[in-house]
């Protein structure tokens, strides 16, 4: 077993826990900070990968991933000019909705006209860069590019707080009557910093872990 000392976030967990007693206790229920990143992942696929998984359930996206990516068995996952040949009629087979073609289409035609950033480039571009960016390609939102910049890049400091699961988090975490607002939970996150993307990695398992919090 691996002691804490030498855990990738153990840093980020010892600094997250002089928050204050429930972060302390949070941090001994749940254990070391397990998120990483996909190292070798290109931004077009992370965002298309993003969007097949927004507002579907885990298996569900799983099994229309698989669909297309049995598309295109010479290559683990298409190319921008790859998923710009595939008609719609058969994107919707995999199970997509017309919308997510539209964006998926979208994101391919940024990635080869030079809106979505190579790899390489985004690792040199600030996370609001990055944002800006992204987020003018349309059907991608702040939410899908701060999932892209957590769990592709790595970034420690993204803090998702439009994110339901992270808002959720906090209000059990604190016995709060509501969720903070996301520009409340902006400012409470401040002293997170610059571990803020470690601290919603505990908020989301903040539900699912309550018991015994605090009791």
């Amino acid at each position: 077993m691996v002691a804490p000392a030498e855990t990738p976030h153990h840093d980020a967990a010892t600094y997250l826990r002089q928050i204050d007693d429930d972060w302390a206790a949070l941090i001994d229920l749940v254990g070391p900070c397990t998120i990483v990143s996909n190292e070798d992942r290109e931004p077009h696929e992370a965002l298309m990968r993003a969007i097949a998984y927004q507002q579907l359930a885990v298996r569900a996206a799983d099994t229309i991933v698989g669909r297309m990516l049995a598309l295109y068995p010479d290559v683990h996952f298409p190319s921008p000019a790859q998923l710009l040949e595939t008609d719609d009629a058969t994107l919707r087979g995999c199970g997509f909705s017309f919308r997510k073609i539209a964006t998926l289409k979208t994101i391919a035609e940024g990635a080869l006209s030079g809106l979505v950033p190579t790899r390489a480039q985004a690792e040199t571009m600030s996370d609001e860069e990055l944002i800006d960016r992204l987020v003018s390609l349309k059907g991608i939102g702040r939410w899908t590019v701060e999932m892209f910049l957590m769990f592709t890049l790595g970034r420690r400091d993204v803090l998702p707080v439009d994110d339901f699961g992270v808002r959720e988090g906090y209000r059990l975490l604190k016995s709060l009557d509501s969720q903070p607002t996301p520009k409340a939970l902006r400012e409470i996150g401040l002293p997170w910093a610059p571990y803020r993307t470690v601290a919603s990695w505990y908020l989301w398992r903040v539900p699912r872990k309550r018991a015994g919090i605090m009791t």
